[in-house]
């Protein structure tokens, strides 16, 4: 209780001092940074529909208004406005609808209807759980989407009846599906996400499917006759959780086909323009700890499949078939940046545009989006480090800015300079790729504190994007070091199965080289260096301090620390063991402790911060316990924080961001000279 006591006495030091330098982001600017997400483009490329998303500082929350802009950037303008949720725009064929989803009128998610011409919008459903994932027909006149259909599942256990006026308590929750929670979600009701077909005049959703699976992504064929959509229908789908398959539904029946039929997932079906030939992602599943996702096209009747990016050797992200139905335009992370290629059916490529960017407002990952008119414009989301994402254009190969969101408050607010850089690992003399974030006001011929900030996955990448957490770093006087040791996406196959089966290892060795590399610059004071990470970064840093005494202090944030307890307690142990290990955990003990943080506890003299979310059911709650108790046995200075509230995603409420960044430097600051 001290411990957190002074925690909470330094951060309100802290945030004094951030107040007394108005020119460098406050925590508090957390609540006014904006960005754009899914731009969606008209089918003739005259005005783009995006998404502004913003937060309000009253009520804690998340905010999202629909706007519009024509495709030069003039008549930037709202569509929605107010305080509530709007996204998921998809404009009609003949681009004089749009439909999209909102909670404006209540609380309740309805799918709305707006007519271009004139503005006016009209809910289409009102039914308890939310639609998703909503498809035009081609004609215009129906739309195809998902949407949860709860189910009473009948209880083994069966109660007596209660005396008339008893108070007992709720009976008893009898679960028998492996699948019972979802980080995000908590509990999972009984249930399945459905497939349900609406008339655009309004009127009941008619369900088109009623399996014990979830289907995703729906599409219409082109004569409107079926419909293509994801699944994982195989009888072993709860330990066989990737093997799914594009499957037809045909309406006059609803007879279902499967179109892929190779064990491994195949998923997002996107139907030509000419209706002819299906494009969709997966690989051949052989269990690696990350496969790239490939791009496949085959015919419409699912004949010769064939991948045509292959030779790309990156993880396709998203696509979108080009006007002529002769290629694809596909979304892929290389060496830390966003790219967008235009992929032809023969498999030759060329990159398009580079720098999509900057969904990921936290900490700086690759995530971006995109969308194509049918004369080939695109929209999409520009990154970069000195923004979070703003709308872009491309025509003829060339990228236009159109947005500006946060130049109110980064006209007057310095950031941090980010310089890419690349070093040796001492392991084997790999090729590893960072970034050093340098404070506002910076002056090399000064000394300066380090924060390691590791990335979690740990399949998963940063690159040349904004962050806020890193940027807070910085202002609070930090040189930061990110980096994408191996297992990190965006550098191929090979180099993130680097640690296959063998997580966390050279990884190790791949960072301290990085923390070496920052500390040769000549502006890092090597007597004043910290280590944190989140989820995979987490597992990284608990690793760290097991390993060396280098650090003066560690905040280790939702972490795995057991890999046992975890395999066995995470929201998806089907996946976990198969794809992270060659055997279950009885059947391989040494080995899972052999890779658990815990098994090093013994060696760790480094104060260590614990950090997560109270309904965190990725890396459970119970994770962090086991090493804070631990670290109290060995007498280590330690202490934890628990954010209410809050699952793996911690930002899920702004403050909760703020929470996170003001824990870590606070208690960087305590054990900072």
């Amino acid at each position: 209780m001290k411990i957190l006591l002074s925690i909470l006495l330094l951060t309100l030091s802290l945030s004094t001092t951030y107040a007394s330098e108005s020119n460098k982001l406050e925590l508090l600017d957390v609540f006014n940074l904006e960005y754009v997400s899914d731009p969606q483009i008209s089918p003739d490329g005259q005005k783009i529909i995006y998404v502004r998303n913003f937060k309000d500082v009253m009520t804690d929350k998340n905010h999202s208004n629909l706007w519009i802009v024509d495709f030069d950037g003039k008549n930037n303008r709202p569509l929605t406005t107010g305080n509530h949720n709007a996204r998921s725009v998809k404009w009609s064929n003949d681009g004089k609808k749009i439909v999209y989803l909102s909670n404006h009128a209540d609380d309740k998610t309805k799918l709305y209807l707006m007519w271009m011409d004139s503005k006016q919008s009209v809910a289409l459903t009102n039914t308890k759980s939310a639609p998703s994932q909503v498809a035009w027909s081609h004609d215009d006149k129906h739309l195809v989407f998902t949407q949860f259909v709860e189910k009473t599942k009948p209880s083994l256990i069966k109660m007596p009846a209660k005396p008339k006026g008893a108070k007992w308590n709720k009976p008893p929750v009898y679960i028998d599906d492996m699948n019972y929670k979802a980080d995000g979600r908590g509990f999972l009701p009984a249930g399945n996400q459905q497939i349900f077909m609406l008339s655009t005049d309004g009127g009941t959703p008619r369900q088109l499917t009623d399996t014990a699976h979830n289907h995703q992504s729906p599409v219409w064929a082109a004569d409107k006759k079926s419909i293509y959509f994801t699944a994982n229908l195989h009888e072993n789908h709860e330990h066989e959780p990737l093997n799914a398959e594009v499957y037809q539904l045909q309406l006059a029946d609803l007879s279902i086909k499967a179109l892929t039929k190779r064990f491994g997932p195949d998923s997002n079906a996107q139907l030509s323009p000419d209706g002819k030939k299906i494009a969709y992602v997966g690989f051949n599943d052989t269990f690696q700890g990350h496969s790239i996702r490939e791009l496949y096209v085959m015919n419409a009747d699912g004949s010769e499949p064939k991948s045509i990016s292959q030779p790309l050797d990156r993880s396709v992200q998203s696509m979108a078939w080009a006007a002529d139905s002769k290629g694809l335009y596909v979304q892929y992370t290389d060496k830390g940046d966003g790219k967008l290629a235009l992929i032809k059916l023969s498999g030759k490529s060329k990159i398009v545009a580079e720098n999509l960017g900057g969904l990921s407002l936290g900490r700086p990952y690759n995530a971006a989006a995109f969308s194509v008119s049918n004369n080939n414009r695109i929209a999409m989301t520009l990154g970069g480090t000195e923004h979070p994402a703003d709308l872009a254009t491309i025509h003829n190969n060339k990228t236009r800015r159109l947005t500006q969101l946060n130049d109110d408050l980064f006209s007057y607010k310095k950031l941090g300079k980010v310089k890419e850089i690349w070093w040796e690992s001492s392991a084997d003399q790999r090729q590893v790729q960072g970034w050093l974030v340098t404070p506002p006001d910076f002056d090399p011929s000064k000394k300066y504190p380090l924060i390691l900030e590791i990335h979690g996955g740990p399949f998963a990448s940063y690159g040349s994007v904004f962050s806020a957490e890193v940027q807070l770093f910085a202002a609070a006087g930090y040189v930061v070091l990110y980096a994408n040791p191996r297992g990190s996406t965006g550098y191929g196959q090979e180099f993130a199965n680097l640690i296959h089966h063998d997580y966390p290892n050279n990884d190790y060795h791949d960072l301290m080289s990085g923390v070496d590399k920052a500390i040769a610059e000549g502006y890092v004071d090597e007597e004043q260096l910290f280590v944190t990470g989140g989820s995979g970064g987490g597992v990284l840093t608990a690793w760290i301090i097991g390993h060396t005494d280098r650090f003066k202090a560690a905040v280790v944030a939702k972490p795995v620390i057991n890999w046992i307890s975890f395999v066995l307690y995470a929201d998806n142990p089907g996946f976990f063991y198969k794809y992270w290990f060659p055997n279950k955990p009885w059947e391989d003990t040494e080995n899972y402790l052999k890779r658990s943080p815990l098994s090093y506890v013994g060696n760790v003299t480094t104060p260590t911060m614990l950090l997560t979310g109270e309904e965190d059911h990725r890396t459970p709650m119970a994770e962090t316990e086991q090493y804070y108790a631990a670290l109290k046995l060995q007498k280590v200075e330690s202490a934890m924080v628990r954010i209410p509230g809050a699952g793996h995603g911690i930002a899920n409420r702004p403050s909760n961001l703020v929470a996170k960044v003001s824990s870590i430097l606070a208690w960087f600051e305590k054990y900072r000279d």
